[in-house]
């Protein structure tokens, strides 16, 4: 978690995955990311998941996450 001005953001490289794959979920403070990838047999062949706690002075309702083109994902979040 990094502060920029009166934000904080975190970035995580999930290019190997597809938008659908990826989940984003927020509570009490943590941030957590999980990306699978299923193959066409059912089986999964790729993973990633992220924790990070936010710091104690974020705004929990402001928490928005974008993906680029090349596959970042970026979580931004206020701070109060």
């Amino acid at each position: 978690v990094r502060a920029q001005g009166d934000t904080y953001q975190v970035v995580a490289d999930v290019s190997q995955f597809e938008p659908p794959d990826i989940v984003v979920t927020t509570s009490n403070c943590h941030v957590t990311i999980q990306a699978e990838k299923v193959a066409e047999d059912g089986t999964v062949c790729d993973t990633f998941t992220h924790k990070c706690q936010l710091p104690e002075d974020t705004d929990p309702l402001s928490v928005s996450c974008t993906l680029t083109e090349a596959g970042t994902l970026v979580i931004t979040a206020r701070r109060r």
